[in-house]
């Protein structure tokens, strides 16, 4: 028996052909696609052992910064623009018009508590900040309120930093979940975030900085709005006039998403603070979390935790 020749061509189609009796599917077609592109990426750069092993180094080194309040790997796909790939084509799904999704980010957390109507989602005083009351209705693709949706929010402080970055990641700050009314509004108070520089202590960090980006996000809120019947959109509202609007470090902004932040709105429900009014339009669907580009950190741990029993 003649043994078939390895070399840097035919190693390909070696690889492809013992993965080939794969039972599942779309394992079978994602695992296949990875692999071609993987050795055509490696063939198209000269890739040398040096240069193999230190990206092994720095994938180890992406994992370990890996906590249940710290998510390295997303904000590594976040900043290749993967993230924002991946929401793209997941929009492109979707049977009618609504809002343009945006990427989840590293710092989400689920169970955020249900607060009322007007309540603030700040659990402490924020003397130099700005507060503000966040408006508007969700709608169908006909421009029908949806009564009952769910509106979770979250966002970092004046400062740019997160709940989970601070010394007791475990207090939930600047995050809430509400439901709209029969007519599909809400209304809810808050602060004017502060554009932010991403987590640069990590292994990513390093990358940016040897890519020379200055890593910096735009100030914005995040949401994530649903209802049973409809499609769950993940998304955020970006602040007018941020510097780094057209230069965000993972691709997050949407012309559609910047919003302003109104000093005098005669329209809001707390017409006496400044307001944001931005209307969600969710389309029809199966309500999901499939759609979620991003997860609560704890989640991902646990989901490891679970797996390797």
């Amino acid at each position: 028996m003649t043994m078939r020749a390895i070399d840097e061509n035919t190693i390909t189609d070696a690889a492809l052909e013992q993965m080939a009796g794969t039972p599942n599917p779309r394992l079978k077609e994602i695992m296949a696609a990875l692999v071609r592109n993987l050795h055509n990426f490696a063939r198209e750069v000269d890739l040398t052992p040096e240069e193999w092993l230190q990206g092994l180094t720095f994938l180890t080194a992406v994992g370990q910064k890996c906590t249940e309040h710290r998510q390295e790997f997303i904000l590594l796909s976040d900043t290749m623009g993967l993230s924002t790939l991946v929401n793209a084509l997941n929009d492109r799904r979707a049977l009618e018009a609504g809002t343009k999704s945006s990427v989840l980010g590293p710092f989400y957390r689920e169970d955020s508590p249900p607060m009322k109507m007007g309540s603030s989602i700040a659990t402490k005083d924020y003397p130099n900040a700005q507060e503000v009351c966040v408006y508007g209705q969700v709608v169908n693709a006909e421009g029908k309120g949806i009564a009952n949706a769910s509106v979770e929010i979250w966002q970092p402080d004046e400062t740019g930093n997160y709940d989970l970055q601070k010394q007791d990641a475990d207090v939930m700050d600047l995050r809430g979940t509400f439901r709209t009314d029969s007519e599909g509004r809400y209304y809810l108070r808050t602060i004017v975030p502060l554009g932010y520089m991403i987590p640069m202590d990590g292994p990513v960090g390093d990358l940016i900085r040897a890519q020379r980006r200055h890593g910096y996000r735009p100030a914005h809120i995040h949401f994530v709005i649903g209802g049973p019947g409809y499609r769950e959109v993940a998304t955020a509202l970006y602040i007018d006039g941020d510097d780094h609007l057209e230069s965000d470090t993972v691709f997050g902004v949407t012309e559609s998403l910047v919003i302003r932040v109104n000093p005098k709105d005669p329209k809001s429900p707390m017409p006496n603070l400044p307001a944001i009014h931005f209307d969600f339009q969710l389309a029809s669907g199966e309500l999901t979390k499939a759609g979620r580009v991003g997860a609560d950190p704890a989640q991902i741990t646990r989901k490891v935790a679970e797996n390797a029993r």
